[in-house]
This record gives C-alpha cells, sequence and structure tokens, in this order.
C-alpha cells in the first residue's frame, strides 16, 4: 500500500500540495437544498465544459504524489470516465487515500465502479462514504429526492460484500449536520452504527451558502453534543478504519470536530491553515482554488498548459495566499482541518492524546 509516511518532507516544508479536492462534475441526481457547491454564488452560472481525461492526464503530471485525493461533485458517480480518471491518479500521482462521496442513487453502476476502481489502484485506500442525513422519509424530505434513502440502503448491501473481497477498501457514512436533523443526530449515530460494515460515521458541519439558509441556524452546542457522542462511542472501542494508521486518522476525526467547534464558537480562525499550499481544490471546468469556500480562484489551468504549480504562482493566488495567512478568513472544512492537523506539530500532543484514549478503548 502507498504509505502516508512519504509525505513527513512535505509535511515538514509544506511547499506543495499533499491534498486535493477535485470537483469532477456540477451535475447531480439529488436536489439537496443544502449542498454548498451547486448553491455557491462564486460558481453559479459556470457553463465551461469539465475537463475530459486528455486535460486530466496534463495536470495530474503537474502534481508530486498526493497523500489524500477527494473526489466530489455533483454526484462523482455520474462521471462514466469516472474509473479512468482514478487510474490516471493513481498511476502519476500515488495517493495513499482516494475518497468517493456518493448520494448511493444508482446502486448497481456504483458498486461496479468501485470494484473496476479497487482492481485498477490495489494499493491505495479507497473509501466510499454514503450519505445518510435522516432515516427513511425524513433523508428524502431533507434531500427533496423521493426514494433516496432507500437506493442509498440498497447501495451499501452491493458495496458491503466488497469488503471481504478486497484488502483497500473502506465504507463509511458522511452525514451533513443542519438544523432540519439537528434533534435527531442519537437516532441517526444509532442506525448507522448498525450497518454491517461501516467502519467510520462523520457529521460535516453545514457550509457555505445552501439554497434554504435557514437550514444554516444550527445549535452549535447540539452539533457538540453529536461529535461528543461519536468521540464516546470511539473510546469504548467502536469500529475504526481498516487501514494501516486508522486509528491515528480516527484520533484526528475527534480532534477535528473539536477545533470545529471551538472555531465556530469563536467566530475566528485558532490554528494556522495550509489552503492553497498543501491543499488546493479543482472545479470541473479548471478552476483551481485554495478552498471548498473561499470564491477567490487562482486561476485555470486551461491557462497554464495544464500546469498546477504554475496557476499557484499566479498573483491572484498570492494574494490570496496571503489574505489565509493573515486569517482573514475561517471555516468549518472537516477534509482541510484533517491536514491542518497533521502538519502543525504544535496540536500533535492533543492528537496523540486522543489516540492513546482510542488505544486504551
Amino acid at each position: 500500500m502507498h504509505s502516508p509516511l512519504r509525505h513527513w518532507p512535505a509535511a515538514l516544508w509544506k511547499r506543495r500540495p499533499i491534498q486535493l479536492t477535485f470537483f469532477l462534475t456540477r451535475r447531480c441526481n439529488a436536489r439537496c437544498p443544502y449542498c454548498f457547491y451547486l448553491g455557491g454564488d462564486h460558481r453559479r452560472g459556470d457553463a465551461a465544459a469539465e475537463l475530459d481525461v486528455g486535460e486530466i492526464e496534463r495536470l495530474s503530471r503537474s502534481l508530486s504524489d498526493l497523500l489524500w485525493l477527494a473526489f466530489s461533485g455533483g454526484e462523482v458517480f455520474l462521471r462514466r470516465d469516472l474509473v479512468e480518471i482514478s487510474g490516471i491518479f493513481y498511476r502519476n500521482n500515488r495517493p495513499a487515500i482516494m475518497l468517493y462521496p456518493t448520494n448511493g442513487m444508482m446502486p448497481a453502476h456504483i458498486a461496479e465502479q468501485v470494484e473496476q476502481i479497487l482492481q485498477r489502484c490495489p494499493d491505495s485506500t479507497i473509501v466510499v462514504k454514503l450519505s445518510v442525513d435522516g432515516l427513511y422519509e425524513e433523508h428524502d424530505r431533507l434531500r427533496d429526492t423521493p426514494g433516496s434513502f432507500q437506493r442509498t440502503l440498497e447501495t451499501h448491501a452491493a458495496l458491503t460484500p466488497l469488503l471481504s473481497r478486497y484488502r483497500n477498501f473502506e465504507l463509511g457514512v458522511n452525514t451533513v449536520f443542519m438544523s432540519g436533523n439537528q434533534d435527531r443526530m442519537d437516532e441517526i449515530i444509532d442506525f448507522v452504527g448498525g450497518l454491517p460494515g461501516v467502519r467510520a460515521h462523520t457529521i460535516s458541519l453545514i457550509r457555505g451558502t445552501p439554497a434554504v439558509e435557514d437550514l444554516q441556524a444550527v445549535d452549535l452546542g447540539k452539533y457538540h453534543r453529536a461529535v461528543s457522542r461519536l468521540a464516546r462511542d470511539l473510546a469504548r472501542g467502536g469500529a475504526t478504519y481498516r487501514f494501516q494508521g486508522g486509528r491515528l486518522k480516527a484520533a484526528q476525526d475527534v480532534l477535528q470536530r473539536r477545533l470545529i467547534y471551538q472555531t465556530m464558537t469563536a467566530r475566528q480562525r485558532l490554528t494556522a491553515c495550509y489552503a492553497g499550499r498543501a491543499n488546493l481544490v479543482l472545479a470541473e471546468n479548471g478552476d483551481v482554488y485554495p478552498c471548498e469556500i473561499r470564491a477567490e480562484s487562482f486561476g485555470n489551468v486551461r491557462d497554464y498548459g495544464y500546469d498546477l504549480a504554475a496557476v499557484c504562482r499566479s498573483s491572484r493566488a498570492q494574494r490570496a495566499l496571503t489574505s489565509i495567512r493573515d486569517r482573514e478568513c475561517h471555516c468549518s472544512h472537516e477534509c482541510y482541518f484533517m491536514t491542518n492537523i497533521f502538519l502543525n506539530p504544535r496540536l500533535y500532543p492533543a492528537l496523540f492524546a486522543e489516540y492513546r484514549r482510542l488505544s486504551a478503548g
């Protein structure tokens, strides 16, 4: 397996991206009113074509090895070339972890595609995260997509057998925490805890500019209680990731959610952020961003010969990086908190304290 330890030099110097979030498409077969990407003002009306596999091959070659490659969208499995795209990054960038979030609306297709990816990328950990934001009709109502909960369960059932056949497969669930479900977190956590094969349940605080702004009216105290419940369950011997270093990643999840709560309560950034340096976001049309929330594009890879490093040297990029270093923003982006923890030695004592607590359980 591609070891995360390969990235310690990059972690020390923080001079090149080791995490890439690639929004493959704006297309989606669900209508979630809290989707920050499809509802984001700064991307509305962008009709530019999606990057094709030839363009993706070129930009992939401009990157070094990756620790974490997160595909996103839209619905990632609507890209019919997803297996080929995965193979490009696997061959050129050897990511330790490749993440595929999905609404689970296409059970047979998703299971087929995931198995092909597992076969093509045997030395990367392949993580599929199913979306569960409520139970049964409540999930369908929140997502404004009738029948979605049942199809998500069918996708779970179709993916579960792959766990015994592929050592590099991880199956998890993600729940968006919002005002519409914040009073039912215990029910959701109990349900997810009973799903066979699911070893990671993440709760993501709603962010961005959703179509229904009322959903952002969350009670941070209820968020804190929900994520504390996840931490207690882990400490009592709950399932963690199967991959090497999975317990350390679980400890990071616990610390990350605590820092998110503290950040959003204080309404200011409390730790260093490496957005735009160790982390990059690539949109489906080739625009490059420092993170998912900030609206300022560094530039478009099509204008820089598909060289991501050249995009990051642009004057627009340098202005954004200065703003980030000066702590002119704060957010709750879980994936970036992950990198910000692993790249910040000042947080290691807290991280290893959580690791010891989980190991004792």
